[in-house]
């Protein structure tokens, strides 16, 4: 590593500390949403699918295209003679444009966009999802714009802002959830019928999300200037070298298309479970309750995988521009090995947990334990899905966009076939389960195809030691896991009238000990092991408490 490279244990580390505390307010978001309009409720699942719609773009951008694109461009354009600038304004302009214009088609076909997602909702049901839906589809042009700029920066290596954002986007939101309790009142149980949503509650609740998004994007432009960066919009886009990255980023258009295909499907099968709701309970997931497990899902994907990938994609890409293979699989794996550190013992932790963890969203035991069985369902799929993301991103730093293209669409493909088949045979109850199931396994075979390709393009990874490693991790997640459940047991299980579920508080107290307890043993036995990417992180955490 240069003297001029940043370490990228101490980015990664500066990135997941913004994203830990953006996730903390993200679940305090999620805990106010809960109590304002429910989990298993009829508002909740019209605002989670309107919702979702902006969500579902933005995470493809952000793992597809400006990813794809943007930085190994970037990387390149920093050779010429005005270090990038031309180059940066030119395709930030064009992608501003691109999604202004996106922006407009979507919101306008809000309704065509609710329907496709649902299926045998009411009208007034259908109704109040639209109307969410107008206010909630532009934040897709805050999303993307907040992606440019972030992207910008991580090229430069400024990677603190891109993960710091997020935090004022929960503040807005948060704030603006607590003026919806305290002007319309909390109704956790749903009984605020649909009928009873008028303008005020619909702009109050979906405007100040859609505001907190903005002020994320928004907020980026004052990092650009610490960095000695500003945006001069320029239309002048032919003969500027932007052929090739229009040219890779077809590949991942045609990828976002073929995914929001498959989230298309989903969402309208889990939709179906909502039918149900009257004749079977409260304890029935449909669309929110996917919502709010795929949140807890994303806490380590996000907090770990996606700081570390971030991190180590600026240098793969160098190195990849290079032709420096060995020193681009070594990135790849030491990163592999990190991502795999964390998200081994969390997706058994998670699962441990699922039923506590629930609880913080949910009142009524019915309830709590058709969210908890989500949970663990999509757990399963965590470890994949965090290494499908890193593998993604070494065909991005190829410039490779056209084989994820292939491997994600045979996901997809399973993922619709699975999808549609659940939702004809499989008792509603359990439907939202099966599809979280079925997610996990196509991930996968998604991985395990990625994985092949790239070996097929790079060459083996034979003495990179990643097998290795992962063994260490999982022998050393048994006996953590097998404690976490004795202390859960302790704590008196997670039946209904449990200690640990009797309400929130001791369901968080029961949350932190349990798995404190998991934890703790986890590292005390990679510690044992002598675990070298756990004494990387161990030393780059001391040192940065030092400094503070």
């Amino acid at each position: 590593m240069s003297e001029q490279e940043p370490s990228v244990t101490k980015s990664s580390l500066l990135m997941a500390s913004g994203t830990i505390v953006s996730r903390i307010l993200g679940f305090l978001r999620a805990v106010l949403l809960a109590a304002a309009i429910g989990v298993t409720t009829d508002a909740a699942d019209a605002f989670g699918v309107a919702n979702q719609l902006p969500n579902n773009v933005y995470a493809i951008i952000v793992g597809g295209v400006l990813n794809a694109v943007l930085v190994p461009q970037l990387v390149r354009a920093r050779a010429l003679a005005d270090g990038g600038k031309g180059y940066i304004d030119r395709f930030v302009t064009l992608a501003i444009t691109v999604f202004f214009i996106l922006t407009m088609i979507f919101t306008l076909a809000a309704p065509l966009l609710v329907q496709l997602y649902t299926s045998g909702w009411s009208q007034d049901q259908l109704a109040l999802a639209t109307a969410f839906a107008y206010w909630c589809l532009p934040q897709l042009f805050f999303y993307g714009l907040y992606s440019i700029l972030g992207e910008v920066l991580n090229s430069r290596s400024a990677f603190g802002p891109f993960m710091w954002a997020p935090v004022l986007n929960n503040v807005v939101s948060i704030l603006g959830l607590i003026g919806f309790v305290l002007i319309f009142g909390a109704d956790p149980t749903g009984s605020r019928s649909v009928e009873s949503w008028g303008l005020d509650k619909v702009s109050l609740l979906a405007g100040s999300a859609t505001l907190g998004v903005a002020a994320q994007a928004l907020i980026l432009l004052l990092s650009w200037r610490k960095i000695g960066l500003s945006l001069s919009l320029n239309f002048k886009w032919r003969g500027f070298g932007l052929r090739p990255a229009l040219k890779a980023a077809s590949w991942s258009l045609a990828m976002v298309l073929v995914t929001q295909i498959g989230g298309l499907v989903q969402t309208a099968v889990a939709s179906t479970a909502a039918s149900a709701r009257e004749s079977a309970g409260v304890g029935v997931a449909s669309v929110a309750a996917a919502a709010i497990a795929w949140l807890i899902f994303m806490l380590p994907h996000s907090v770990v995988t996606v700081s570390v990938a971030t991190a180590y994609f600026t240098r793969m890409a160098k190195h990849a521009s290079t032709g420096e293979t060995d020193k681009f699989k070594a990135d790849l794996t030491s990163g592999l090995k990190v991502i795999a550190l964390v998200s081994v013992i969390s997706s058994s932790l998670l699962m441990v947990l699922a039923y506590p963890v629930a609880r913080v969203f949910a009142g009524e035991y019915p309830a709590t334990a058709a969210l908890g069985n989500v949970i663990i369902a999509l757990m399963v799929g965590l470890v994949p899905f965090s290494f499908v993301y890193m593998i993604q991103r070494a065909f991005f730093a190829l410039e490779d966009t056209r084989t994820p293209f292939f491997f994600t669409t045979v996901q997809i493909v399973l993922h619709i076939i699975g999808s549609v088949t659940l939702g004809a045979v499989m008792p509603k109850q359990w439907l939202v389960v099966s599809l979280s199931l079925l997610t996990a396994t196509t991930i996968m075979v998604q991985g395990i195809l990625g994985f092949h390709l790239l070996r097929k393009k790079i060459g083996g990874f034979a003495g990179f030691g990643v097998g290795a490693a992962i063994l260490k991790f999982v022998i050393a997640a048994i006996p953590a896991t097998a404690l976490a459940l004795s202390t859960l047991w302790l704590f008196g299980w997670v039946g209904p009238g449990s200690f640990v579920l009797d309400k929130v508080l001791t369901s968080l107290l029961t949350s932190s000990v349990v798995g404190g307890v998991g934890l703790l043993s986890y590292l005390g036995i990679l510690w044992v092991m002598r675990v070298p990417q756990l004494r990387e992180v161990s030393a780059a955490l001391s040192a940065r408490l030092k400094r503070g």
